[in-house]
């Protein structure tokens, strides 16, 4: 009892939980990996769905992309707006626009190796 009445002092409460949505503007992306490292999708959807975008699939890239240096923001909906808040939730990529309405989703994030996320660990 004594070691968790000390456990409790240090202890900090995290936030409340983000959720996509929430704030009104919904973003829908896939996720594909195109670094060439393992399970960056993985942690990329980490950090866009802590960032309120919804992540509705991710996964690796096809061959025919290749090993990208950079990271692609593809915009399939919307405006450039769309890839700019995506941007500044990863803190890196560049925003293109290539309007494909057969997507059901807003971009395509296709993540390169300057995608370094630091990610916060679970309490």
């Amino acid at each position: 009892m004594i070691a968790g009445a000390a456990c409790r002092g240090r202890r900090r409460e995290p936030g409340p939980p983000v959720i996509p949505g929430d704030s009104g503007q919904r973003i829908l992306v896939e996720v594909l990996n195109a670094s060439g490292e393992s399970n960056l999708a993985r942690t990329a959807t980490r950090v866009l769905r802590g960032g309120g975008i919804d992540v509705v699939g991710f996964g690796n890239a096809g061959n025919a992309v290749g090993v990208l240096d950079s990271t692609r923001i593809v915009v399939r909906r919307g405006t450039a707006a769309t890839g700019a808040t995506i941007r500044q939730v990863l803190k890196v990529g560049r925003v293109s626009l290539d309007v494909d309405s057969a997507r059901l989703l807003d971009a395509s994030v296709y993540l390169g190796r300057d995608f370094h996320p630091r990610l916060q660990f679970h309490p």
